[in-house]
């Protein structure tokens, strides 16, 4: 779908999820208020709010009364692109490949020389 075939308040929820998925916005981020999302996308406070109820439908941002709305931990992996998704898989397998040779290092210098 392109930017013109997009109503605003999904350009607005792209916007968010593409920002995700780049890196600029992390687990627990938090989200301009309504009025400055709404400035900066030229959009009436409604427009942004619509946007926020598909984001927090689908599982992107949690919100809190009085607080705002934050990204959600599992919205990084949601919103990855596959081969993004693969990296950090192989990242997760490199690290626990890593521990699991220490450990085995560490019971290597342990033992007595016989």
């Amino acid at each position: 779908m392109t930017d013109e075939s997009m109503q605003p308040y999904q350009r607005i929820a792209q916007y968010v999820r593409d920002q995700i998925r780049l890196g600029r916005l992390k687990a627990n981020d938090k989200l301009p208020s309504t009025r400055e999302m709404a400035d900066s996308f030229e959009v009436a406070p409604g427009t942004v709010q619509r946007a926020l109820v598909e984001l927090r439908t689908d599982g992107i941002i949690y919100s809190h009364q009085g607080r705002g709305s934050f990204i959600r931990e599992q919205a990084v992996e949601a919103v990855a692109d596959p081969t993004t998704r693969a990296i950090k898989r192989l990242e997760d397998q490199v690290a626990d490949l890593t521990r699991r040779l220490e450990r085995i290092e560490q019971a290597q210098t342990e033992q007595p020389d016989i």
